[in-house]
């Protein structure tokens, strides 16, 4: 064979070697089909008035026996586990969509679409209650797919709710706790609730009927409130801004009585997971309040508020404060969630 002809044959050896390997990595890349995702309205019965919980229930392409039920925090709704700012990346909602579960992400009574009952009546209690309501209908199949297992998730306020409801009804599989902790760092609380005003007489809120009662934050104010230590992000700031909710002062009160003071989360007998930010402002003091400076700082901290059967797994992001759902580096806390929910949740102790 001449030279010529060698080079080309080894040539097409080289081509064809390649086409066979890369092939199957291409279509490995291929993205993956979009959940199935459906606006859901939940009737509820919290203290004898006939409520409504709304949501959005995604669930992947191929089906899921698991869903995470996600409450926001106070002055959130259900936008913060999908947050329409850097989205492919930090969006807690997507990231367990693409592990293979479902989400249902609601907006607690008095924010987003559902309902706002005089802001008097609501409280941690009352949101607990209508999320257990929403844990049977989820179990039941009435609304959406059954599903086999529910982890109910929160986020401050929302982990608050979270525990109150696993602890008092015991009808969820796992509990995931973000931004609440044991300890409270009372300094690092003055300079955000000096934030607080009338949702009534704030602008955002136009159109919406709010009493007097109900409260969100003063404009401009969020991000050194809820994302500082983090890195200045102009996008994240606009997006918070734009999509604030409210509170109630109930809520905040017996949250925080309930949920955090007392070890009413003893109670809870499914695994539990607690993630921090590492700067998280309202619960983060090594010195006065919880250690939010690695996963077992905190672990150490938090342990003694939970029973064996919690089993207990912690994750700290690193350098991020109150709202960790838009930290950049979230990549590794809904890898550490994803992983919890596979291998612990559901499984014997």
């Amino acid at each position: 064979m001449s030279p010529r002809r060698a080079r080309l044959a080894a040539s097409a050896l080289v081509a064809l070697l390649c086409s066979l390997l890369l092939t199957p990595a291409a279509a490995h890349a291929a993205p993956a089909p979009a959940p199935n995702c459906r606006e859901l309205s939940f009737p509820v019965t919290v203290l004898h008035l006939a409520q409504t919980v709304s949501g959005t229930l995604c669930v992947p392409a191929g089906g899921a026996d698991t869903v995470h039920l996600l409450v926001p925090g106070g002055l959130y709704n259900r936008t913060y586990w999908d947050a329409s700012v850097h989205q492919g990346t930090r969006s807690f909602r997507a990231a367990m969509n693409r592990a293979g579960h479902a989400t249902l992400t609601v907006d607690r009574l008095g924010s987003g679409r559902s309902s706002s009952p005089p802001s008097v009546l609501l409280t941690a209690i009352a949101q607990a209650d209508a999320m257990h309501q929403v844990v049977g209908s989820l179990r039941a199949g009435e609304r959406s797919p059954r599903f086999g297992t529910v982890i109910i998730a929160g986020h401050s306020l929302g982990s608050a709710v979270a525990v109150i409801e696993a602890a008092t009804y015991r009808d969820v599989d796992g509990v995931l706790v973000t931004s609440m902790a044991h300890r409270l760092n009372v300094l690092g609380l003055v300079p955000i609730f000096a934030t607080f005003v009338p949702a009534a007489i704030d602008p955002a809120f136009r159109g919406r009927v709010l009493d007097p009662g109900y409260l969100t934050t003063a404009p401009g104010t969020r991000f050194d409130s809820l994302h500082s230590p983090g890195a200045y992000d102009a996008e994240v700031d606009a997006a918070d801004e734009s999509t604030k909710d409210v509170t109630s002062p109930g809520e905040l009160v017996d949250g925080a009585l309930i949920g955090v003071v007392l070890p009413y989360s003893r109670r809870i007998d499914v695994p539990v997971m607690t993630v921090m930010g590492s700067g998280d402002p309202t619960f983060c003091n090594r010195l006065l309040a919880t250690d939010c400076s690695s996963a077992g700082a905190l672990a150490r901290s938090e342990k003694p508020f939970y029973s064996a059967k919690a089993q207990l797994r912690t994750y700290v992001v690193d350098g991020y404060g109150h709202s960790i759902n838009y930290a950049p580096n979230v990549a590794g806390y809904h890898a550490a969630v994803a992983e919890w929910a596979e291998t612990t949740v559901g499984t014997p102790e």
